[in-house]
């Protein structure tokens, strides 16, 4: 991006922080972040280090006036979010969340259609969420090892995704019901489950999530595993491949929506896009989309999943 220089890079392995320096053309490189932060003053901060030194990590960046974009899952607990949107709205601090799957480019169509309704009045929809990559002793080892010993780990880290996109797509949800289970018993945390929303107008949205089970893809991870919209005029069908397909009330043809989007890096370079987005209300005053005190409804959702889980029973949200 032109308007950016990517001044300094900070990692408590000093020698990490040169190798990544050299490779993504930082001008310093740092093991100490408040010196980093004393010495260059940025005006951008991207935390990217595990929840646990979220909040301390903003803290230290206030003291630089930068605007932050953090990494999710955001912070170690929804307590801890709650403090450190507050922390930074009362040090005049502006934090946005990296949440970076509605900026796929599957799903900015995705919503475009919605708004266009095309697909008519909106009865239900469906997601499920099926990367094959959590079967057997060594899960998750080769990309994130952590993700083994996260006790909250199919919702926390991977379903909150998708309550952002069902909020993206259809507002905000009223009730929830959900049924987690373990499958794969070298890990801490769920990898499977169910969890049904109730959103205004009766539509119905279910996120049927198996991580041990892949889908119908030449990348798995590129679209996570298929979508389904189902509506008074026409069904909508996301495929493994990124395809998107509109089949109309009464017809057995599908027609192919047909948008402009690269194959590159992860999902689309939804990456590239989150940070353009972010860069955007910087220097243009474009809406923030995920900014931390939004981002604090996908977590109060995902603390009611859990808790609708544990009771066995459906959870109004409130």
């Amino acid at each position: 991006m032109p308007e950016v220089a990517c001044s300094a890079i900070a990692d408590l392995n000093l020698e990490t922080a040169r190798v990544s320096a050299e490779q993504f053309g930082f001008s310093k490189s740092y093991s100490d972040v408040d010196t980093m932060i004393a010495e260059v003053k940025p005006e951008i901060i991207d935390i990217t280090t595990p929840p646990q030194t979220h909040f301390e990590m903003i803290r230290k960046a206030s003291k630089s006036g930068a605007i932050i974009q953090c990494q999710k899952p955001f912070c170690t607990s929804l307590e801890e979010a709650r403090e450190a949107v507050a922390f930074a709205n009362a040090s005049n601090i502006k934090v946005s969340i990296h949440e970076n799957f509605r900026y796929q480019p599957w799903h900015r169509k995705i919503k475009k259609l919605l708004d266009s309704s095309v697909l008519g009045e909106v009865y239900q929809a469906t997601f499920r969420l099926r990367p094959g990559d959590g079967q057997g002793p060594d899960a998750y080892l080769s990309r994130q090892p952590y993700f083994q010993k996260m006790e909250q780990f199919l919702v926390r880290e991977t379903a909150i995704h998708q309550i952002d996109l069902f909020r993206y797509f259809f507002g905000e949800p009223t009730g929830v019901f959900a049924n987690l289970k373990r499958l794969n018993p070298t890990i801490a945390g769920e990898d499977a489950g169910v969890i049904l929303f109730d959103f205004p107008m009766g539509i119905r949205a279910l996120f049927d999530g198996n991580r041990l089970v892949d889908h119908k893809a030449e990348n798995a991870r590129r679209t996570m595993g298929e979508l389904m919209i189902e509506g008074s005029k026409a069904c909508l069908r996301l495929d493994g491949d990124a395809r998107i397909w509109i089949r109309r009330h009464g017809s057995v043809v599908e027609e192919e929506q047909h948008f402009d989007w690269h194959d590159n890096l992860f999902a689309g370079d939804c990456v590239y896009a989150t940070c353009r987005a972010f860069l955007d209300h910087i220097v243009n005053g474009d809406p923030l989309e995920n900014s931390a005190e939004d981002y604090l409804r996908n977590q109060e959702i995902e603390e009611i999943v859990y808790q609708s889980n544990d009771q066995k029973r459906w959870l109004a949200l409130q």
